[in-house]
């Protein structure tokens, strides 16, 4: 990392751990954890998903490091436009998860949720664009498709004016193909790589492989806001910041991270605190009129008490942390 780490011992004794409880399901959980690092700089966040590895999860660390040990760059933008985020919920409650947002001029709608259909999404989607006429609409499926499925979806999709379309397929060559398909086939519906740059070893070869329009980047996964800035600047793609569910800690890294590059064409995926029941702040990083402050957040004593999990949940974190240090002390 472009940093000097601080002590182990020094990060553990500055660290600590929360669960929130979320409004609705997303992506498959009902309560996000995330640790949390007091730094010399502010706060940082540390909060990759359960399910990835030291080594995948080390990135996040990174950041989270960064955050708390490097003050955010000079910002070239103080609002972050950002989107709304509609999970795979029926389209009887689309209208009820939107209104939490203040004035959505973009929504990011999921699809491709396993043990449902086409037919879902399609009214999922066409709810949203009844609601909201003129807002600009984007999907996201997660990989969740193959890639005939992802082109015949993508194709009755496209009927609802989309903005463009996010991680159809799983890797890079498949996003390749959908795209290559689509444009075959007369439609010129925008593609955006996601995992495919977050969860590969070499992210620019999304731009090199002409396999996607735009990148969706995200500060923790990619190991903070200079790492991104860097891969912002190779790839000469347009980029998209989002959110990986973050508490308002993790949102204001983000935030950060948009309001440094040097273009932002489109709204970015950071208005994910709407999703969360509860924060680690009083004052949360919330989105007004479809726009987010860029600011430093600072965590609320009695909220990191009062969200703390067992004891047992603590130390599983604790452990993960050190798992990931020695990942950074040996890269």
């Amino acid at each position: 990392m472009s940093i000097e780490l601080p002590p182990l011992a020094e990060l553990l004794a500055n660290s600590h751990v929360v669960r929130l409880p979320m409004r609705v399901k997303f992506r498959g959980i009902t309560q996000r954890e995330a640790l949390l690092i007091k730094g010399p700089a502010g706060w940082g966040e540390f909060s990759a998903f359960p399910e990835y590895g030291a080594h995948e999860a080390s990135r996040w660390l990174a950041a989270g490091i960064e955050a708390a040990y490097q003050p955010f760059p000079e910002p070239l933008r103080t609002l972050i436009p950002v989107n709304a985020t509609l999970p795979s919920v029926p389209a009887s409650e689309v209208g009820a998860v939107l209104e939490r947002y203040d004035a959505p001029h973009t929504i990011k709608i999921k699809v491709a949720e396993q043990g449902q259909d086409l037919d879902q999404d399609l009214a999922r989607v066409a709810e949203a664009r009844r609601l909201y006429p003129h807002a600009a609409l984007r999907v996201d499926a997660n990989m969740g498709w193959d890639i005939e499925q992802a082109v015949h979806a993508l194709k009755a999709l496209s009927e609802y004016d989309l903005q463009y379309a996010e991680q159809p397929v799983p890797g890079i060559t498949g996003l390749a193909e959908v795209r290559e398909k689509l444009r075959n086939a007369g439609f010129d519906l925008k593609i955006a790589a996601d995992e495919a740059v977050r969860k590969h070893t070499d992210p620019l070869e999304v731009s090199r492989l002409g396999a996607a329009d735009l990148m969706v980047i995200k500060a923790q996964p990619l190991g903070g806001i200079q790492a991104v800035l860097d891969i912002a600047k190779k790839a000469e793609l347009d980029v998209v910041v989002s959110s990986a569910l973050d508490t308002s800690v993790g949102l204001a890294q983000a935030a950060a991270l948009a309001s440094a590059l040097p273009e932002l064409p489109y709204a970015c995926g950071l208005s994910t605190g709407t999703l969360l029941a509860d924060d680690v702040c009083a004052d949360p990083l919330l989105a007004k009129a479809g726009y987010l402050p860029a600011r430093r957040i600072e965590a609320d004593a009695k909220k990191l008490q009062d969200l703390r999990p067992e004891a047992s949940k603590v130390q599983w974190w604790l452990r993960r942390v050190e798992q990931c240090y020695e990942q950074l002390v040996n890269a």
